[in-house]
């Protein structure tokens, strides 16, 4: 461990949580170097829908690896970007009617919200991005400046201009507040202007599991399209069936107009991130936002054996929307044991637990990784205990990292409730 501590800068965040040193993973289970085994509630932030070294992939890559394919090819053709992009649009877009732009921009979620945001800007002419409190969509400048979370921004040591954020779903409590966005476009003297566009997620990942309603997503919908807005779906952390189907929104019956992918995108953990974007707002020239790494052939390889494996039928999501009510069956009897200390929230296998301080929740992680459960928090003050296990965890394998988070709940509450008497 002194390597890291000599070395490594003190931006390091994960592993502070987690002080081991991780060697093997498997599907939801890690290894650390002493031989200990800890459940995967983490699942690489929602990086790991498919689970670690899932071997349905393995032997895909390692073949094409050592056939000498392509590993870095810039934003040239190349055969496994072909058959990723036939899968991805035989496999989602078109059974889905779907009729987006594919764009490949640098491997992060942060990349692709980036390119997202420029293309609102340049096929409106506008300024102004509108963004929605604790809404998360990355740290680099323009994607941080959307992101609600002050912690993330003061880092950047100057103004972050071209943002206006109004109050996502539920964020006032039963007041409506498409009422209020919809009042300051109307109201020249509201300060909003025209903007360019709107980025939104329908589950907030690190803002705390908040879940927009459908009627509240068709209406910002109606709203962008009134006002001439381009609606940016963020499913970067909800999409590739996370929310229970392949995006977040389908239950919607939404059709954005660009949607950022990453994440769980390139299967086998590995970078990769895409823009889809209608084809009327694909007016980029050649080479106008770019990326060296744009091409990351390996996560080609592993996404199209994801899509090929999961997505051929309805199968895998039927799967993931029954083990989903199973986990929320689970929380919500937690939640019953402790009375009013303790909120369910989330959709899908992206569901968690609020507690009424940042500090407990911590103190419920604290107590889960000396138990060999490995989970983080979310939420403005981190107050929601998140469970992201992969998609592909084993139903027993669930119920015993359940178990232990539930015993840990009950000990830190009595222990909080012990120390207040």
């Amino acid at each position: 461990m002194e390597i890291f501590d000599q070395l490594e800068s003190n931006v390091r965040g994960y592993c502070r949580a987690f002080p081991v040193v991780f060697t093997k993973a498997q599907n939801a289970l890690l290894t650390d170097s002493e031989g200990k085994e800890y459940i995967d509630f983490l699942g690489g932030a929602g990086t790991l829908n498919y689970g670690h070294n899932n071997p349905k992939f393995k032997q895909a890559l390692v073949d094409y690896i050592n056939s000498d394919g392509m590993t870095h090819g810039l934003d040239m053709h190349t055969n496994a970007k072909q058959a990723f992009l036939e899968s991805f649009h035989r496999r989602i877009l078109k059974p889905r009617k779907m009729e987006y732009r594919v764009q490949f921009t640098g491997p992060t979620g942060t990349n692709a919200v980036e390119a997202a945001l420029k293309i609102a800007r340049k096929n409106t002419g506008r300024h102004t991005i509108v963004s929605f409190t604790n809404g998360f969509h990355g740290v680099t400048q323009g994607s941080v400046a959307v992101t609600a979370n002050q912690k993330y921004k003061e880092s950047v040591g100057m103004p972050l201009p071209g943002v206006q954020f109004m109050p996502y779903d539920g964020y006032l409590g039963d007041f409506d507040t498409l009422e209020y966005f919809e009042k300051a476009l109307e109201d020249q003297s509201s300060g909003l202007g025209h903007p360019a566009g709107v980025i939104v997620e329908c589950i907030q990942g690190e803002g705390g599991l908040n879940v927009a309603s459908k009627a509240w997503m068709l209406r910002l919908q109606e709203i962008c399209r009134r006002y001439d807005m381009v609606l940016i779906v963020d499913d970067i952390q909800a999409g590739c069936g996370r929310s229970g189907t392949f995006f977040s929104f389908e239950d919607f019956g939404i059709e954005p107009d660009v949607i950022t992918l990453s994440k769980s995108l390139g299967g086998y953990g590995l970078p990769m991130a895409i823009v889809l974007l209608k084809e009327q707002l694909d007016s980029w020239k050649p080479g106008e936002h770019n990326g060296t790494f744009r091409g990351n052939n390996h996560a080609f390889i592993t996404a199209r054996q994801a899509l090929e494996h999961y997505w051929s039928d309805d199968q895998f999501s039927r799967d993931v929307q029954k083990k989903a009510a199973h986990l929320q069956a689970r929380l919500k009897e937690i939640q019953a044991k402790h009375g009013g200390q303790l909120k369910h929230k989330g959709k899908g296998i992206m569901q968690g637990l609020e507690f009424k301080s940042g500090d407990m929740a911590d103190a419920v992680t604290e107590l889960a990784f000396k138990r060999n459960l490995v989970i983080e928090t979310s939420g403005s003050e981190g107050q929601v205990v998140k469970v992201l296990a992969p998609l592909t965890i084993e139903n027993e394998v669930l119920d015993r990292g359940l178990d232990i988070l539930s015993g840990c709940i009950a000990d830190a509450l009595s222990k909080d409730v012990s120390q207040a008497s």
